[in-house]
């Protein structure tokens, strides 16, 4: 398989800015997204936006106390014998309307941080249940991987639009309290405010526009800044980094590209802050020019001091608002755009599924498997990885595969296992073709141990259990596994035996050799009780012993069933009842091993070379 090149300034999205038609449109993700807040919690969704409706009503509520509260003052202070029980009830209203609202933002910040909590544990799961159905050659696309990197960043931090969306309601509500309040005295005043605040509000959407295309069309980039940060300081590459002296390439590659998105960014940043300087100084000077109307108005005996307070309290809250509101609907509009980054990661379909109509699968397997001129390659390649090939693979039968690296033997399996589909010709089980057969019971029935297995950061029984997951708390046969395999011999040393932690990237980890770590996959392939085993370069980690005691059981793995290894080990692939030969993805010779002798070819050549070495 073609390793994938790490992606260098080749934007995912060169599009220079959001059209307005564009961020209204983005608008339409809000129903979606609110669906799945919902689904998490109706009750702390509901909950949330009753407390935020309640506590619109509050700022328009306070000033009208407070002008009462002054009004009262001013008349108590003409006329000393009044009554100022009022007073103290209106003071007393007021304090009551404080506490209310502080008990209301805590209250609204709690259901805020536990719907996000939520949100994202659920997101995350959807993110992982959606991937598990995705097709292999979709992971080994560098477009997907652009995809599936923005949509992982919207697991997190996705309720900023929840509490965004309900701040903008709540927002809006006290603005319609306070601006009924205005209008009573002077309509005229709430255009003023609407004058105001516009100039900052184009020019904050102008710059948001900026910065979400320099933030997208650098998603291939960021990617590998990740990248860079992860081999420059992991346990996994520190190996190889400090014998290769990597480091210094490595902080150099980083430091300029981080540098580069750092300039392109400094940019933005400062023209954001002069310009945005600016226009908050014309709006400024809007609501001066109101309050100034407002002040000549009290000192004519116009309206009350009491009255002055309200509106010009009023008039500053109500511009206030409306600036977050311009300002956060902006905002809103390009989180919404990045929403649609998770939507669509969730549209991407595999194309590689069970049929509506699925065919049971053959239990025993009768005839085998039979490749009828099977071609495939890779996507963006020119290069067919197997082409021509056709064999058949015998119900019973042991078949290696032997070929240099890059003919094609790994491709084989893969689409044996249905990981990816032939691009011409077809595969049959049983004399029917293989997509006809449900898939997830397909892969059910073969088992797969590739070169390059994962090294699960996890226990030692874990590890071997994901051979067959469901099995996990089988403790019997894990042990069972890891006796065939060889991997008891491994966890005997281990002080936490079968609940010792692998890889040291948690607490109390240890690291296994790369025998070992084989030996510990091996074991995967005797937890599943599949009618096809596969095997790719199975004992490449272990020394001669090792592989011999690994061979001495193996039959026992493959007895009555099918399998197939890949091995550049004669040794190892001389057992198999026949032998495939690939060179350049097509087949070159089929046979045992003393057939392919006979016939002096490429296998026989290729056994000489190897056989010499040893002499």
């Amino acid at each position: 398989m073609a390793k994938k090149e790490i992606p260098h300034a080749a934007p995912a999205d060169t599009k220079d800015q959001v059209s307005w038609r564009e961020r209204f449109a983005a608008l339409g993700n809000l129903p979606a997204f609110f669906k799945l807040v919902w689904e998490v919690s109706p009750g702390l969704f509901l909950g949330n936006a009753a407390l935020r409706l309640i506590r619109a009503a509050i700022p328009a509520a306070t000033l009208y106390v407070g002008k009462l509260i002054i009004d009262q003052v001013v008349g108590l202070s003409r006329h000393a014998n009044d009554d100022t029980n009022y007073i103290w009830w209106l003071v007393g209203a007021e304090f009551g309307l404080a506490v209310l609202s502080t008990a209301l933002a805590r209250a609204v910040a709690l259901m805020d941080g536990l719907l996000g909590d939520l949100f994202a544990n659920q997101t995350s799961i959807r993110l992982m249940e959606h991937a598990a159905t995705l097709d292999l050659e979709q992971f080994e696309d560098a477009t997907f991987y652009d995809k599936l990197e923005r949509a992982r960043r919207q697991t997190t931090g996705r309720t900023v639009l929840l509490s965004g969306v309900f701040g903008q309601v709540q927002e809006l509500i006290s603005v319609g309290f306070l601006a009924a309040g205005l209008a009573v005295y002077n309509p005229w005043l709430l255009l003023l405010i609407l004058l105001a605040v516009t100039p900052s509000f184009i020019g904050d959407n102008y710059f948001n526009q900026r910065s979400y295309s320099l933030s997208r069309s650098w998603t291939p980039e960021r990617r590998e800044l990740d990248y860079l940060r992860f081999i420059g300081a992991s346990d996994e590459t520190a190996k190889e980094v400090k014998i290769f002296g990597l480091s210094g390439f490595l902080i150099d590659r980083f430091r300029s590209l981080s540098w580069e998105y750092y300039l392109k960014n400094r940019v933005i940043a400062i023209s954001r802050a002069g310009w945005g300087t600016l226009l908050t100084a014309l709006g400024t000077a809007g609501y001066y020019g109101a309050y100034v109307w407002i002040v000549m108005r009290a000192v004519s005996g116009q309206i009350s001091l009491g009255d002055l307070t309200f509106l010009a309290g009023s008039f500053r809250q109500v511009r206030a608002s409306l600036e977050g509101i311009l300002l956060q609907f902006s905002s809103l509009t390009q989180e919404a755009i990045y929403l649609q980054d998770l939507f669509d990661y969730f549209a991407i379909k595999p194309l590689i599924h069970s049929p509506k109509t699925t065919r049971a699968f053959p239990n025993p397997i009768r005839e085998g498997f039979v490749f009828e001129n099977v071609g495939f390659k890779y996507t963006n390649s020119e290069r067919w990885a197997l082409r021509n090939l056709s064999f058949t693979l015998q119900a019973g039968e042991k078949l290696a595969l032997v070929g240099e690296n890059g003919a094609g033997k790994t491709t084989l399996v893969k689409l044996l296992a249905r990981l990816y589909d032939p691009a011409e010709g077809r595969i049959l089980l049983d004399g029917y073709d293989l997509r006809e057969y449900d898939l997830m019971e397909l892969r059910r029935n073969i088992g797969v141990i590739f070169q390059d297995y994962t090294r699960f950061k996890m226990s030692a029984g874990i590890n071997i259990a994901v051979g067959d997951i469901d099995e996990r708390t089988n403790q019997p046969r894990i042990e069972t596994s890891a006796q065939r395999s060889l991997a008891d011999t491994v966890i005997a040393k281990l002080a936490g035996g079968y609940d010792q932690q692998l890889g040291r990237s948690f607490g109390k980890g240890v690291e296994l050799s790369g025998g070992e770590w084989q030996k510990v996959a091996l074991g995967r392939a005797y937890m599943r009780d599949a009618q096809l085993i596969i095997l790719d370069e199975p004992t490449a980690a272990l020394d001669a012993r090792a592989e011999y005691e690994v061979f001495q059981r193996f039959g026992t793995l493959t007895d009555g069933k099918s399998s197939v290894i890949i091995s550049h080990r004669f040794s190892t692939v001389r057992m198999a009842d026949r032998i495939l030969v690939l060179e350049n993805g097509t087949l070159l010779e089929i046979g045992s091993h003393y057939e392919l002798l006979e016939k002096d070819g490429r296998y026989a050549e290729l056994f000489g070379l190897q056989a010499r070495g040893y002499q």
